[in-house]
């Protein structure tokens, strides 16, 4: 009982904090054009402070674990090419591959691995150094396979815009924070106290901000014409790879808040911007907002599940 609730704790209030951004949107209390532009802020001011405050205060000898940075690329990259060549195999229709593929490896790992290291620890942990470590290729893996696979012209080749991908990372707020509180926690500087307050500040605000705002850009209105790809890929997004990698994170040695970030990495839901960048990219959107939606409703079970499992093992 103590471990059910335990695993209730650490996932309920993150999850109605989501659900009560929908409710508030259905009541009419958050616009479309507001949504659209906290989205912007979150992801542009408010997270990237976040991981700013977290790691320019943190200590790199004790905190700047290179293995875990590594399993979370490794694990994101191995995803991404299995689901790539499975998709290529098994799916007759090449212009739902790249919908396909990239809303069954692109979770929201930034928001919810944060939001749930940081409710069930009290502080982000190793969550910062995950979402730094699988943000690039998110990005990098989107913008190939949605390159590739974008419906286009006859007789038009299909030409990987490398100048793209490398602004769609380096230009990423997220990496940017991160890059910029290396010198403060390699070099031990120590940030004045009026300006370290206003980080504070606005990093108070991130977690809950980000939450309620996923809940208010959640939409049931564009459903799949394939119900087979979108039940697969929430299949593969919540469950599969949880269940391969982190029996391989467990082996690898890892525990407490780094399990807890890797296995939310793998197992969190398809995020909206998936949806955002099929349509502007020429993809089947509605195929990725059936799997964001899908995903988005099936995660609650399987995450707390898996918070469960783990914690009945003594793993977190």
């Amino acid at each position: 009982m103590d471990t059910f609730l335990f695993s209730i704790n650490a996932t309920l209030p993150v999850f109605l904090t989501i659900v009560i951004g929908y409710i508030l949107k259905r009541f009419g209390f958050f616009s479309e054009e507001f949504t659209v532009a906290a989205d912007r802020f979150t992801f542009r001011v408010t997270l990237p402070v976040l991981l700013f405050t977290d790691i320019a205060t943190s200590d790199l000898s004790g905190d700047y674990d290179i293995k875990f940075m590594l399993f979370c690329m490794g694990a994101s990259c191995l995803a991404f090419f299995i689901i790539w060549g499975a998709a290529v195999l098994c799916i007759k229709d090449r212009s739902k591959i790249g919908a396909f593929v990239m809303a069954s490896f692109r979770g929201s790992a930034a928001v919810l691995g944060i939001a749930l290291v940081k409710n069930i620890y009290g502080s982000t942990g190793l969550a910062p150094l995950m979402v730094v470590s699988v943000v690039p290729f998110y990005n990098a893996f989107s913008v190939i396979i949605l390159t590739l696979y974008a419906d286009r012209e006859e007789g038009t080749e299909a030409k990987i815009p490398f100048g793209k991908i490398l602004k769609e990372i380096v230009t990423n707020p997220l990496i940017l924070a991160v890059a910029a509180a290396l010198p403060f926690t390699f070099f031990h500087i120590t940030i004045p106290a009026i300006p370290m307050k206003v980080l504070q500040n606005l990093a108070a605000i991130a977690t809950p901000f980000a939450l309620v705002i996923l809940g208010a850009g959640f939409t049931f209105k564009a459903a799949s014409k394939r119900p087979d790809l979108t039940a697969i890929a929430t299949f593969i997004k919540v469950a599969l790879l949880p269940l391969i990698f982190v029996p391989l994170a467990v082996l690898f040695g890892f525990r407490n808040e780094a399990l807890v970030a890797i296995a939310v990495m793998l197992a969190s839901p398809s995020t909206v911007a998936c949806y955002i960048m099929a349509r502007n990219m020429r993809n089947d959107s509605r195929l990725v907002s059936g799997i964001v939606m899908t995903t988005t409703l099936i995660s609650p079970v399987t995450i707390t599940a898996m918070i469960f499992i783990l914690r009945s093992f003594e793993l977190i």
